[in-house]
């Protein structure tokens, strides 16, 4: 029996981008090893099967097959895609399955799927996921296979599945007799990290039964080091607790040219990060060392050889979970002093951003910095005091959809204009690519328009490409301009607001 299938014109013109190896059948195409830069244009509206694989894709952009409204199975395995757009499923009410192993996706769009009702079926193991939201299973209600194994993800939270549609109704749906659907879910091969943080998924692996049932139920913990190589029914993980940083020794006298070691006592759960912060840290790097003395106790010490007469001062044990409540021991700035300190968002993670600051200061081993930090509309802020060479700060547990501002100032100064920065987080935290994009632009805009606080405009996301290169343009400027009257310049930034309004949203 020959079977003859005629191509339109669209078809063929998919036909020949697949060259190395096609495999065309009714309503299907398959292609396999092509150097394809991008997803064919022209693809059938009837196919209900796509295959591309080792394609050498690298995105997926919006609309990718909104053509192909037919669509039930998308395999998109081993190409080397990086980026998957938020509307890059749009039009794929019919899909069924997708499968994107093998490939560098480090997130996913996870609200992409609320263009796809009918999914059962999704494949994303063998990338670089190393964030799972808590929000991120919310529009996967139907699935009946989710495989995340072999990723990056080392510390997720049970809430993960208790918002999973999917989970809060198995007691209503399944309990009932006769009713029988099993959900597949692959997690292993992950690098788990064993601690505090980790506790209640820990919990939800164990308490996991039928109807959802684990490819591999023998999750193995990677980190910290005394739990390397235990399976998650072996360990017992404790709630995680606030860290307390004490000194046996507060006040040390010693010669010059002696041999100092300064020690600090950590009780903390997780395991902490431990930094010492002096006014020579730039200048001289001394040695510091950790020990764990037990399971929620860490020492560190910091190594100061052949003490100089500048290394005298105030040596600080510093943990970035805590909030120092008191100020550096440095004079108050006069009222005239007001240097110009250039702040950054120079990194986000999946809950935090980290922080970056620029101050033009004659003696910078010599100057401490105060952060402000809290929710835009509240009066008072928290203040964390950052001792000299130090030009970083870290936020974590950002909430969504919350407008914040943080400032750094020069000592125990107040903030002031020029020198905070007020950022907006995304509808769903699990939007990392769309959030991040909407956090830098509105740190641009904000660090034009300080001068206006009570009225400040921030770019939408359908304006955010021209508002950026218009704002840049004037942040160069301004730049240039230095000791123009400040005054002068704001009133032109609002003017210039006010023209844009229609383009932009008061925030």
């Amino acid at each position: 029996v020959i079977n003859v299938t005629l191509l339109s014109l669209s078809q063929m013109v998919v036909t020949s981008l697949c060259c190395l190896t096609l495999l065309l059948l009714p309503r299907s195409l398959q292609c396999m090893e092509a150097p394809l830069a991008r997803i064919p244009d022209n693809i059938s509206h009837d196919f209900t099967k796509i295959r591309i694989e080792n394609c050498h894709l690298t995105e997926l952009p919006p609309g990718s097959f909104s053509t192909v409204s037919a669509l039930e199975f998308l395999w998109l395995n081993f190409n080397k895609i990086t980026l998957m757009n938020i509307k890059s499923l749009d039009g794929l009410a019919n899909l069924t399955e997708l499968r994107l192993q093998g490939n560098k996706l480090t997130s996913i769009p996870w609200t992409a799927f609320q263009d796809t009702p009918k999914l059962k079926i999704l494949d994303l193991k063998h990338n670089r996921l190393d964030v799972l939201p808590e929000h991120a299973l919310r529009h996967l209600a139907g699935l009946t296979y989710l495989d995340l194994s072999f990723n990056r993800l080392s510390i997720i939270s049970k809430d993960v599945f208790l918002n999973w549609p999917l989970y809060r109704r198995t007691e209503k749906t399944w309990s009932k007799e006769g009713v029988v659907s099993n959900v597949v879910l692959a997690l292993h091969d992950n690098p788990w990290t064993c601690d505090c943080r980790l506790k209640g998924f820990v919990e939800f692996i164990r308490a996991v039964s039928p109807p959802i049932i684990l490819m591999n139920s023998y999750l193995m913990c990677k980190s910290p080091a005394s739990r390397v190589g235990k399976f998650f029914h072996e360990v017992q993980l404790k709630t995680c607790m606030t860290p307390n940083a004490t000194s046996p020794d507060t006040n040390v006298t010693l010669p010059l040219g002696a041999n100092a070691t300064l020690r600090c006592l950590v009780k903390a759960r997780p395991e902490p990060s431990i930094q010492w912060v002096y006014g020579l840290k730039i200048i001289r790097g001394f040695t510091a060392t950790e020990t764990q003395i037990d399971e929620d106790t860490f020492s560190s010490h910091l190594a100061i050889p052949s003490l100089h007469v500048a290394d005298r001062g105030l040596y600080t044990c510093s943990l970035p979970e805590l909030l120092r409540p008191l100020p550096p021991p440095d004079p108050i700035l006069s009222p005239d002093e007001n240097p110009f300190i250039d702040i950054r968002i120079a990194k986000q993670a999946g809950y935090g951003i980290t922080l970056e600051w620029f101050v033009a200061t004659e003696n910078p081993a010599e100057t401490w910095y105060t952060i402000h930090f809290g929710k835009y509309d509240s009066p008072k802020k928290e203040m964390t005091y950052i001792g000299p060479g130090i030009n970083s700060y870290s936020v974590e547990n950002l909430r969504p959809v919350t407008k914040y501002e943080v400032c750094v100032t020069l000592k125990n100064q107040p903030p002031r204009e020029g020198q905070c920065v007020v950022f907006v987080t995304g509808n769903d935290v699990s939007e990392r690519e769309q959030r991040e994009r909407l956090i830098h632009i509105v740190v641009i805009v904000c660090a034009m328009v300080l001068a206006v606080p009570a009225g400040m405009y921030t770019c939408t996301a359908e304006t955010r490409v021209g508002c950026a290169e218009r704002c840049a343009g004037l942040w160069k400027r301004r730049r240039r301009q230095g000791d123009i009257n400040r005054n002068v310049g704001e009133e032109k930034v609002e003017s210039d607001a006010q023209k844009r309004k229609s383009g932009m949203r008061k925030s």
